[in-house]
């Protein structure tokens, strides 16, 4: 018995209707608990909503914590301990907690932590791992690994100088630093929200060059994945494709027997 229900909140070896369908209800679950959030009024449907949803919740840690064997395949009572503790398990309980208790409103903010349960049950969209596409952009990410991290380097050195300048030119518009590195990321992504921005020649000057130099440091990992992205399809191709040999011993081995017929 609770090897099956382990094989319902777990995949085993492949995914199940019956899994595929309570990774969707536990997805549909955290989202319909999440709506009261957003609602500043304290209606009756929403108390309502929110205890339903936290015997959900509470079930799904149960049903978690009894089949904790099975998780870490350890038949002792060492994984009954182990699952408490794990970041997961942390995460379910915190989320829960405010829903049993009643709390200052402070900690309402602990409910948002149910969204980070959706990372676990996004299982529903495993079909995506069937997908080429999806296994050969992971694959890219994979390797690619270093020249992004190096990138994203780049981009931070370049946010911080571009601020420790700005915040020298223009002491002014800039109260502190972390005003001027908000400056430079809004700069260097392109955004422009323009709530803060130079407002002398010198400033605007460093403004240009910063947002010039952005586009390119912006524009440098799209051309890397997809760099990757065509190569893994070449590689690909090779890999599934006739061989050129193959291919033409097949082809004049058609027009013989064309020819004899």
């Amino acid at each position: 018995m609770r090897k099956k229900i382990y094989s319902m909140i777990e995949p085993l070896n492949r995914e199940t209707k019956i899994n595929a369908f309570y990774d969707i209800f536990m997805i549909i679950a955290i989202v319909v608990s999440l709506i009261p959030l957003a609602f500043k009024e304290v209606l009756t449907v929403f108390i309502v909503i929110d205890k339903v949803c936290a015997a959900i919740f509470i079930i799904d840690y149960l049903l978690r914590f009894i089949t904790a064997d099975y998780k870490y395949g350890k038949k002792s009572i060492v994984s009954f301990l182990r699952y408490p503790i794990s970041p997961m398990a942390i995460i379910d309980l915190v989320s829960i907690l405010p829903s049993l208790f009643v709390v200052h409103s402070g900690f309402k903010i602990l409910r948002v932590l149910r969204m980070l349960r959706a990372l676990r049950v996004f299982r529903a969209f495993k079909a995506t791992r069937y997908s080429k596409s999806v296994r050969i952009i992971n694959k890219v990410f994979k390797q690619s690994r270093a020249p992004l991290t190096a990138v994203g380097t780049l981009a931070i050195v370049y946010i911080l100088v571009s601020a420790l300048i700005i915040v020298n030119v223009e002491p002014d518009s800039f109260e502190n630093f972390f005003d001027a590195v908000y400056w430079a990321t809004v700069s260097l992504t392109t955004v422009g929200y323009g709530d803060i921005y130079p407002v002398t020649t010198i400033g605007r000057i460093v403004t240009m060059v910063s947002s010039i130099f952005g586009i390119a440091i912006v524009a440098l990992p799209a051309g890397i994945i997809t760099a990757g992205y065509m190569e893994e399809l070449q590689k690909n191709k090779e890999k599934t494709g006739v061989p050129a040999e193959n291919g033409d011993e097949n082809k004049s081995a058609s027009e013989n027997s064309n020819e004899e017929k």
